[in-house]
């Protein structure tokens, strides 16, 4: 994101916050948004206002997309990544 953009985001999420429903989605977790927004700080808030009051669904795997792909023919399958074990 370039730093209007991220603070053009900021202020959406800002003037939503607590008013109503707000869907959004990432293929980044929450740890990677202050290198995706240029911004920690900004990041911070954006997040402190998005995960409060919030339900979470994680989604693990491959995307359908790329699974068709691998039907295909298209792309090749990628050795597995070890996941991190939760704490």
């Amino acid at each position: 994101f370039e730093p209007d953009a991220a603070h053009l985001f900021f202020q959406l999420v800002s003037r939503r916050y607590e008013r109503g429903a707000m869907l959004v989605t990432s293929n980044r977790a929450v740890g990677e948004w202050g290198s995706v927004f240029g911004d920690a700080v900004v990041a911070t808030a954006i997040l402190d206002r998005l995960l409060h009051h919030s339900h979470v669904v994680t989604i693990r795997g491959d995307s359908y997309r790329l699974r068709e792909k691998r039907r295909s023919g298209l792309l090749q399958k990628a050795a597995a990544v070890p996941q991190p074990t939760p704490v």
